[in-house]
């Protein structure tokens, strides 16, 4: 029985609100004092790398041959009957009472699901239009602009929790309104003159009230910037691509862009700060295609502006952070779903195109897809017309992958696989960091084992966002708190929260054939007993393969401790001291050996496996197991050992 669970104080710390970016409260739940202006000089260096005229991805409607290339495309040939179907069906309602449910009840679907809707008709209706040239989806387009420049706020209830927004108290940018100011700024460009001059006037009002104006006078200092400007997370890239991007699309004036430009080319270096220097991202792979991907529109933004005097992918830091995609892959297309992320989540590959292409990083599996994609206006245009990296030339050489092993030394983090030649199809990911990362888990030690294509042991994954997930009821979810991971329970505490609480390399040692680390996760622990625990991988690519897991704990007096399996897939027990877990022909066997214990107090296997169905709400909509394995007695000094072989 768990004794006690640390939780979070009432407040959210500053470190913690910028380490998980989805805690915001409120855009303005943080805020920044002036860091000083944007240099002028500067300003006036970009002004005179700008075209006269704005533009933004794609090309306008008047560019006929380029759009009836388009329209052959697979990705395009649905468009035009969706927009159809549209006509036909009504703009969602969106009433102030479904703004107001998440912060009666925490829900943040129901809004969202309505939201999503409204706004997809932009790029439905526009493409459309573009593709055809007939006039018949303008009406239509221009009918949603104005039911969305009239809603109250751009900014999702999510993110406006003292509805400061709501009540037209502040107007602050987040992530659902730099989107929506992006799609409707890249629709204006398109479009162009086949829009109504008082469509075109109410779009632009909007963007100058909604995004252009706060925005100058946050980078002025005339007023707090919202925390995102110098956070170090996914909501740096986004909003800033959207804010950027819109001004891009639709200021006329060269000089008034280069303030934007110049802008986000200083404060996108916080975003970059977010990553450790090996590339790690400690958000997951999810929100690396999401943050990372808008980084890199940003980039092409700005170097499609400037006509390639401003190029932000040259940086070492950027070029660490774009191998992540290839280097986290455990093997056979899985991932670890390490932080809030889905355990089916992969590299986009669009983004993986696009950045192999662009940085010459060689891997062909990616370079030789069409990135053409019918998805958000503005990603779409920048993917579907031609860019600075379909322009480049692919690497001769083509990369051979991460192979054995993937060592993220500054992360603390170890991918293992087995070698090409190999008979095993064992891999596994390994993990250290410190439970203070971006879209933190309480997951000191935690670890996934893969066989061929099937993540039999893993990391469940984040959770559907509530309320809770991003306050200081977080650790309150058995998926987020170290309940939900293979980690140990030390007298009958779970790990607590904060970069104090770390995994400590001890001793690494790789080789051809076995690669070993140990962790002092003993910090994780808010246990005044306890003296020492050690966590030791050893994994050995020999035969088929094995994973040894090995827990070496000392307390100062006798004290509960156990450990724990986490899996989707069937399991059974072999013997008192193994099991195995199933997934139709793949399957792990499990051996546990207790050592170490008093005998006067320790039965014949000392321990005993204790099933628990973990009652959270997942975005996969199933349920993981927690396989606990708790000594039977408390113990001052004990060695508990799992060794994970393929079962027959």
């Amino acid at each position: 029985m768990i004794k006690h669970i640390v939780k979070q104080p009432c407040w959210i710390t500053l470190t913690t609100l910028l380490v998980v970016p989805a805690f915001v409260m409120s855009v303005r739940s943080v805020t920044f004092g002036a860091v000083g202006k944007i240099d002028e000089n500067r300003i006036e260096k970009i002004s005179a790398m700008l075209s006269g005229k704005p533009a933004g991805f794609g090309l306008p409607i008047s560019e006929r041959s380029a759009w009836k290339k388009l329209s052959g495309n697979d990705s395009f040939k649905r468009i035009i009957p969706d927009a159809e179907k549209l006509l036909e069906s009504p703009i969602p309602e969106q009433p102030d009472d479904l703004f107001l449910d998440f912060s009666r009840t925490g829900n943040r679907t129901r809004w969202q699901r309505v939201s999503g809707r409204r706004r997809r008709r932009i790029s439905t209706f526009a493409l459309a239009e573009c593709l055809e040239n007939r006039g018949r989806f303008v009406p239509a387009f221009e009918e949603i602009v104005r039911v969305l420049c009239s809603e109250r706020t751009w900014v999702m209830p999510a993110h406006d929790r003292d509805l400061s927004n709501f009540y037209g108290k502040s107007v602050d940018i987040d992530l659902g309104s730099s989107a929506l100011a992006w799609s409707l700024g890249t629709a204006d460009y398109l479009l162009a003159d086949k829009l109504s001059s008082e469509t075109r006037r109410l779009l632009r009002e909007n963007l100058e009230k909604r995004i252009f104006q706060p925005y100058r006078d946050m980078v002025s200092g005339k007023r707090e910037k919202n925390w995102w400007m110098t956070g170090t997370n996914n909501w740096n890239a986004v909003c800033l691509a959207g804010v950027t991007g819109t001004a891009l699309a639709v200021i006329d004036s060269p000089e008034s862009r280069a303030l934007f430009v110049a802008a986000a080319e200083d404060y996108s270096k916080n975003f970059l700060k977010g990553f450790t220097d090996d590339g790690y991202c400690s958000e997951g792979l999810g929100y690396w295609n999401y943050g990372f991907g808008y980084y890199i529109m940003l980039s092409e933004l700005i170097y499609r502006a400037t006509d390639g005097k401003m190029d932000l992918l040259d940086d070492a830091k950027v070029k660490q952070a774009a191998t992540f995609g290839s280097k986290i892959e455990i093997t056979n297309g899985v991932y670890p779903a390490f932080a809030d992320c889905s355990i089916r989540a992969e590299p986009s590959s669009r983004l993986m195109y696009f950045i192999s292409r662009r940085l010459g990083m060689g891997l062909r599996r990616w370079e030789q897809i069409d990135p053409v994609t019918a998805g958000s206006l503005y990603q779409s245009m920048m993917y579907s017309f031609p860019n600075s990296a379909s322009r480049s030339l692919p690497a001769q050489n083509a990369s051979r992958g991460p192979g054995i092993r993937s060592w993220f030394d500054r992360a603390g983090i170890l991918i293992c696989r087995p070698a090409r030649s190999s008979s095993s199809s064992l891999a596994v990911a390994l993990k250290g960091g410190h439970n203070n990362e971006h879209h933190n888990h309480n997951d000191v030690g935690s670890f996934v084992v893969v066989l061929g294509d099937r993540p039999l042991l893993l990391d469940p994954g984040g959770e559907v966002y509530t309320a809770r997930t991003f306050s200081s009821r977080r650790y309150e979810s058995k998926v987020l708190n170290s309940f939900g991971h293979p980690v140990p329970l030390v007298a009958g505490k779970l790990q607590r929260t904060g970069r104090q609480a770390r995994g400590r390399v001890v001793r690494k040692e790789f080789t051809e054939d076995t690669d070993t680390l140990v962790l002092d996760i003993s910090s994780a622990y808010d246990v005044p007993e306890l003296k020492t625990l050690q966590r030791k991988f050893v994994y050995s690519r020999q035969g088929s393969g094995s994973l040894t897991v090995t827990d070496d704990v000392v307390f100062s007096k006798p004290c509960d401790f156990g450990t724990a399996l986490i899996t989707f897939d069937k399991w059974q027990k072999l013997s008192a001291s193994s099991l195995v877990i199933r997934d139709r022909d793949k399957a792990l066997r499990v051996d546990i050996e207790v050592t170490g214990a008093d005998p006067s107090t320790t039965l014949r296997t000392g321990f005993k496996i204790q099933p628990e169905t973990i009652e959270e709400d997942l975005s996969g909509r199933r349920l993981p197991t927690r396989l606990g394995i708790n000594l039977t007695r408390p113990v001052l000094r004990t060695v508990v050992c799992l060794r994970i072989t393929p079962a027959e």
